[in-house]
């Protein structure tokens, strides 16, 4: 079992800046990107309460996040090992009002026109649990630190989606936007395979499940999306609301005005 201790100390520092430059990284895409939106008039702080919790809890874990590895690489681990149990907990409400929000979504019928319905649907939450499974498996092993912080990373990389979601020309890069978004975020487990290639001259194993667990993720999204448990899903979901009315698998036209996210 590899503890913080027993890792050679230049080795354990250069971890320490990778992450937390990571962490830094992946704090600015989300924020900029949601800056961005709201710059651009695509956002609007008049949405329904439930948009407003979801981007509190969201935000709250990119805070935390970012947190934790500050607290790490300024070896305050006492009050990183407490934070670590909030965290944990957080994990609940950011499921229940991922699944929450995507669901009013697609039955709202206000799927971004770039994203197919059924896809939007389903990999929102799959997403989410990709996360969950990732964070909930560092959390386990947070006594193994090089597997804690690499599983962590890339639980957080599934993330990422909304973030360059925001900053990317998604109408352009339409039917691929939401693959674009996902392979954007897969540059940020792509560089620590890079930063222990560098460092190390070899690659740690949970990397390599890290970044399995996120392509077996976007495998079960496309899957589910093209088929028919995948319509099945969006009938049930769909049941009784506007969103019945729209075709599952095809991209509607783009608004006349510009699409205010989170809107009734």
């Amino acid at each position: 079992m590899a503890t913080l201790t027993e890792i050679p100390n230049a080795h354990r520092r250069g971890d320490e800046r990778f992450f937390l430059f990571a962490a830094i990284a992946m704090a600015f895409v989300i924020v900029a990107g949601f800056s961005n939106q709201l710059a651009m008039g695509r956002s609007t702080f008049y949405s329904p309460p439930l948009v407003h919790a979801h981007a509190i809890i969201f935000m709250g874990w990119i805070a935390i996040y970012l947190t934790q590895n500050i607290l790490v690489a300024s070896d305050r681990m006492e009050i990183h090992r407490r934070l670590g149990w909030v965290a944990a907990g957080w994990i609940v409400p950011m499921i229940v009002l991922g699944f929450a929000v995507t669901i009013a979504m697609v039955r709202r019928g206000q799927v971004p026109f770039f994203f197919r319905p059924l896809h939007f649907l389903v990999f929102d939450p799959v997403s989410i649990l990709a996360f969950a499974l990732l964070t909930g498996s560092a959390i386990a092993l947070r006594r193994r630190t090089e597997w804690h912080r690499r599983l962590h990373l890339c639980g957080m990389a599934m993330l990422m989606g909304p973030g360059f979601g925001r900053l990317l020309p998604m109408p352009l890069i339409q039917p691929w936007a939401w693959e674009a978004s996902f392979a954007a975020g897969l540059l940020f487990p792509i560089a620590g395979v890079v930063a222990d290639l560098r460092r190390s001259g070899s690659v740690h194993p949970a990397w390599r499940w890290g970044i399995a667990a996120m392509l077996s993720a976007f495998i079960l999204i496309e899957a589910i999306t093209y088929s028919g448990v995948g319509k099945a899903l969006y009938r049930v979901v769909t049941a009784d609301s506007p969103g019945a009315a729209v075709a599952p698998l095809e991209f509607a036209p783009p608004p006349p005005t510009p699409l205010l996210t989170g809107r009734p």
